[in-house]
């Protein structure tokens, strides 16, 4: 692995390496600035599980974990929602959506997209640079 191949690849790891934690950092953050706390169960579950990756760090896959209702906080629904129900409760829903995952969550992937495509396509850029240019300077030396 060249130097640039290698700092490309450390470059990913410690993004995808602290994309994990920021991701569990914003998500505590939104859980008590919305105030999606009852007994603090969700704030306490929201952890970053894991992640594997091969060994250049192209292909990756992030594990997040947190208690499952807080999705149902996250779109404002629950036990006050019959299953099957079209949506009139017959009632007002006193749910309020607490959006403490997902708005984040969707940015936060796409600026993850947006890295990777760049520091793979430099990358890529100098692999096909280096493999173009591999005999040139020989063929015109003196």
């Amino acid at each position: 692995m060249s130097g640039a191949d290698d700092r490309a690849m450390h470059e990913r790891q410690k993004y995808v390496q602290a994309f994990n934690d920021t991701m569990v950092k914003i998500w505590r953050e939104q859980i008590a600035l919305l105030g999606v706390v009852d007994t603090g169960a969700l704030y306490r579950s929201v952890i970053a599980a894991g992640m594997n990756a091969d060994g250049k760090y192209t292909s990756i896959t992030l594990h997040q974990s947190f208690n499952l209702y807080g999705l149902y906080a996250d779109y404002g629904v629950g036990s006050n929602t019959p299953r099957g129900n079209p949506g009139d409760l017959g009632r007002d829903n006193k749910r309020k959506r607490k959006r403490w995952f997902s708005r984040k969550y969707y940015a936060s992937v796409m600026n993850l997209r947006e890295f990777f495509a760049d520091n793979i396509g430099r990358d890529l850029a100098d692999v096909v640079s280096n493999a173009l240019t591999r005999g040139v300077a020989r063929r015109f030396v003196p």
